[in-house]
């Protein structure tokens, strides 16, 4: 069974949305869009084609589809290591809303995530991969589907927005099996699964 990953980034107080650009996610008055811009650089770079190198399908929220699809089709090289993936390779966007996709080898799930989901890994080879999409990815972690998490710390501090691991996350242990930093800063830290936490005293 393929491995399901997300690869995602953070302030340092944990706030996923709109990392990308001021118009990507301006929901809930959100007005700090782009925060991660500045740091991009060649090691940030390297490290996103490790990842996309290893995709054999993606699995995608709604809003994050969306953004995706109106850009990655128009990017045609087939030298583009992440753009020639994202654009061959089969896609499921998860979602109550929508009834078709556009973008072509995309399927529309969402009517049992969980079932769903778990189909699509047992049929994939190369990791199932979600970028982004937090509401999917707190769907699944409550299910204990996802099986990876690269997490990559920018270092920056937001103050609001949304983030990753809501209040009433499910209690979950990782086991840290990786790390890197980037010359601008970033904390890269990749993380199995690794069931519920123990507890003990000091």
């Amino acid at each position: 069974m393929a491995k399901l990953s997300i690869t995602t980034f953070l302030s340092l107080d944990g706030v996923m949305q709109a990392p990308g650009g001021p118009g990507e996610d301006p929901s809930g008055g959100f007005d700090s869009g782009g925060w991660s811009v500045p740091y991009g650089d060649d090691d940030f770079g390297r490290f996103a084609t490790e990842v996309f190198d290893r995709s054999g399908a993606f699995l995608l929220g709604r809003r994050t589809y969306e953004i995706f699809a109106g850009y990655w089709p128009k990017m045609t090289d087939p030298d583009d290591p992440i753009a020639s993936r994202l654009n061959s390779l089969p896609k499921y966007v998860a979602s109550t809303t929508l009834d078709h996709a556009d973008w072509a080898g995309t399927t529309v799930i969402g009517t049992d995530l969980v079932r769903e989901v778990t189909d699509i890994k047992r049929r994939t080879e190369g990791e199932v991969q979600i970028h982004g999409s937090g509401s999917l990815a707190r769907s699944l972690m409550a299910h204990d589907l996802i099986d990876t998490f690269h997490l990559l710390f920018f270092p920056v501090v937001l103050g609001k927005g949304l983030r990753l691991f809501a209040d009433d996350a499910v209690p979950t242990a990782l086991r840290h099996t990786e790390a890197r930093t980037t010359s601008t800063g970033v904390a890269i830290h990749t993380y199995e699964l690794a069931g519920r936490p123990t507890y003990g005293s000091y």
